[in-house]
C-alpha cells in the first residue's frame, strides 16, 4: 500500500495553484484534472476532492475512481436544501492538495464567501495546494467579447487577478469538430438540449472564437510569467516596456473600458493603470449613483489586475497628461464623449488635448453606451 505523504505545515512551501482552462463545457477539463489527481495520489501525495460535479457524464464519474471525496455541506435556502463545497471540512482535513471544480460558481447566500474562487484563495492562504478548472468565458475581462460572440450574457465571472495568482495554467484544447461530436453523442448535455446547444453556444463560429481566446489567454499568462522570471533573476527586459492607462470616470459604461484595457495589457504582457481624476468636473459627491459607479469601477479595476490611481487635480487633461509622461505610458484607453461637437469646440476635449501633447502614445477610443450621467 502506498504511504500517503502529509508534510507538516512548518515544512510546507507556499501553496500552489493549478488552473485547467478550457474554451467550453465538455472539452475535458475536469476529466484531465482528475486523471492528474490519481497520478499524484498513486505517487504518495495526500489529495482529496473538495468539489466535482460530473453533470451526468459517465467518463467524469469514472475518473473520480476511489479518490477521497469530502462530503458536501447541505445548506437550507428558500425552502430548498442545496449542496455546497464544505470549506471548513477541507480546512480541518488539511490535505496536501484539493480538487475544486466549477470555479466561477456563486455560493449560496450566507456562505463564508460569496464566490467559490474566494474559497480557493482561503485554501491557498491556509497552505493547501489547489487544482481547479474554469472555462474562458468566465474571465471578467473577456465578458464583453464573449457576450458579443455567443449572444449570451455570462453572469458568473472570476477576476483576472485570480488567474494571475496561478502557478500553472493547463490549456485543455480539443478541435471544434471533436467538441461538437461529443455534444451530438450526448457526452456533454442531455439529449433534449443538444440541438439548441448546437444552434447557439456550440455553433462553430462561437467555438472558434472561444478557442482562440483560450489559446491567447494561456499564451499571455505564459509570456507574463516569463517576463517576471527574467526580472527576478536579473535578465534584460525589453528596452522600452509597454504600459497601458485606462481613463475611467463616473459615466455609465466604464467597465467596458477596463476590460478593453485588461485585454490590451494581457496581449502586451505589460503593467496597466486604471486612472480616475478626482476634480470638480468628475463625480459629484451629491450624486450617490455616480459615486457608487466610481467605487464599482475601482473594485473591478483591482479585480482585473490594474494598478488603481486616483489623481486630485482641477484640470482633468493636465492630470492625465502629467501622469502619462511620468509613467511613460504607451497605450491609453478613453471612453467616447457623449458631448455635442459644439460643446467640444467651445470648451475643448480631454481626448483632443491629450492627442495634441502625447503624439507618440497609442490612443484607443471606445464607444460607451448611452446613460444618465
Amino acid at each position: 500500500m502506498t504511504e500517503i505523504q502529509k508534510p507538516s505545515s512548518e515544512l510546507r512551501e507556499p501553496a500552489k495553484l493549478r488552473v485547467y482552462l478550457g474554451a467550453a463545457p465538455g472539452v475535458g477539463k475536469t476529466y484531465r484534472m482528475l486523471d492528474h489527481a490519481r497520478e499524484l495520489r498513486n505517487g504518495g501525495i495526500d489529495i482529496v476532492v473538495g468539489f466535482v460535479e460530473p453533470h451526468g457524464r459517465a467518463e467524469t464519474q469514472a475518473a473520480l475512481g476511489d479518490l477521497e471525496i469530502i462530503p458536501r455541506k447541505k445548506v437550507a435556502y428558500k425552502s430548498v436544501t442545496l449542496e455546497e463545497m464544505d470549506l471548513d471540512a477541507i480546512l480541518a482535513r488539511h490535505p496536501h492538495t484539493v480538487i475544486v471544480d466549477e470555479l466561477a460558481h456563486t455560493n449560496v447566500p450566507g456562505s463564508k464567501h460569496r464566490k467559490r474562487y474566494e474559497d480557493v484563495l482561503d485554501l491557498l492562504d491556509s497552505g493547501i495546494n489547489v487544482m481547479t478548472a474554469v472555462n474562458v468565458q468566465h474571465l471578467e475581462s473577456l465578458n464583453d467579447a464573449v457576450s458579443r460572440s455567443a449572444s449570451t450574457q455570462v453572469r458568473e465571472t472570476i477576476p483576472d487577478s485570480f488567474l494571475n495568482r496561478a502557478d500553472e495554467i493547463v490549456n485543455i484544447d480539443v478541435t471544434v469538430e471533436e467538441l461538437r461530436s461529443r455534444l451530438r453523442e450526448g457526452k456533454i448535455y442531455a439529449p433534449e438540449k443538444i440541438e439548441q446547444a448546437l444552434a447557439n453556444f456550440f455553433r462553430k463560429g462561437n467555438l472558434d472564437t472561444l478557442r482562440e481566446l483560450t489559446l491567447r489567454t494561456t499564451a499571455e499568462r505564459v509570456s507574463t510569467a516569463a517576463s517576471e522570471y527574467r526580472r527576478n533573476v536579473g535578465l534584460e527586459q525589453a528596452l522600452i516596456p509597454e504600459k497601458v492607462m485606462v481613463c475611467i470616470s463616473s459615466r455609465p459604461g466604464s467597465e467596458k473600458l477596463l476590460r478593453v484595457g485588461s485585454r490590451i495589457a494581457g496581449r502586451l504582457g505589460s503593467a496597466w493603470y486604471a486612472v480616475y481624476v478626482d476634480s470638480p468636473k468628475s463625480a459629484n459627491q451629491s450624486d450617490p449613483e455616480a459615486v457608487r459607479r466610481v467605487e464599482d469601477y475601482q473594485q473591478l479595476a483591482t479585480d482585473l489586475g490594474a494598478r488603481l490611481v486616483v489623481l486630485k487635480e482641477k484640470n482633468i487633461s493636465d492630470a492625465l497628461i502629467q501622469f502619462a509622461k511620468r509613467e511613460n505610458i504607451s497605450h491609453v484607453v478613453f471612453g467616447q464623449s457623449a458631448r455635442s461637437r459644439f460643446d467640444i469646440m467651445l470648451r475643448g476635449s480631454v481626448i483632443n488635448r491629450f492627442l495634441a501633447e502625447m503624439r507618440e502614445t497609442t490612443v484607443q477610443v471606445v464607444p460607451m453606451r448611452k446613460g444618465k450621467k
